[in-house]
């Protein structure tokens, strides 16, 4: 079994008081206006694919397959998520990242 630890302990996500895994301050706060499509994807495939800490181990090749991305698509989508404080990424490790504290720009 392979053994995880949060990239951002600070910033573990929780299941919101709404009923999904989605937060609906990505709408209200106004996080999806800035989504490109290839964000979007890539952020609702990690929420999906996620452990109950947001973590998850997909590789560029096989998230690229799934989401019938380029590979110039992927890095830039990754690095917009990280922009915006919605995801962390340490290589093979992906985290969602709380909406608490999440940077404004």
């Amino acid at each position: 079994m392979v053994s995880k630890s949060p990239i951002n302990p600070k910033r573990i996500r929780r299941v919101p008081k709404q009923f999904s895994w989605l937060d609906h301050r990505l709408v209200r706060d106004g996080h999806i206006e800035r989504f490109s499509h290839a964000d979007g994807l890539l952020y609702l495939f990690l929420t999906i694919v996620g452990d109950s800490q947001g973590l998850s181990y997909y590789g560029d090749t096989s998230i690229m397959k799934r989401l019938n991305l380029q590979p110039g698509s992927l890095d830039a989508a990754r690095n917009h998520l990280i922009e915006l404080g919605l995801i962390a990424w340490q290589r093979p490790l992906y985290q969602v990242l709380s909406l608490d504290e999440a940077p404004q720009s």
